[in-house]
């Protein structure tokens, strides 16, 4: 991968994990500030659905942050672009749609199909 596609996709990986932590920093105010005892228990109820809900989209996100962080240390080793299975470049169109992807197109329909042999 030639210098400036390295530094296109750590740009990349870098504003998206901004926007990522913002959304996070967003949520703590946005829960914080709409705490409230309602006293009416259908009122009560929905508050925490919505929170629950807040939460597990959160819990999505932070595991995303993570597969950033693992992008961008592979970026810095030099390691990033490589397919982990077979161990081929991923193409730059895929790694433009997807700049967290670990396994090259051809890879991951392997393991879909696996992975729906196995239901």
């Amino acid at each position: 991968m030639s210098p400036a596609q390295t530094a296109h996709f750590k740009s990349i990986l870098m504003l998206w994990k901004a926007e990522l932590m913002g959304e996070v920093n967003r949520t703590v105010h946005h829960m914080q500030d709409e705490a409230s005892n309602f006293p009416d228990p259908n009122d009560r109820a929905t508050q925490e659905a919505d929170f629950s809900l807040e939460l597990r989209t959160r819990d999505r996100e932070r595991k995303l942050v993570k597969k950033i962080d693992e992008s961008l240390g592979m970026l810095d080793a030099d390691d990033y672009g490589f397919c982990e299975s077979c161990g081929l470049d991923i193409t730059i169109k895929r790694l433009e749609a997807r700049p967290t992807a670990t396994q090259c197109i051809d890879c991951k329909s392997l393991d879909e199909i696996r992975e729906k042999q196995k239901r």
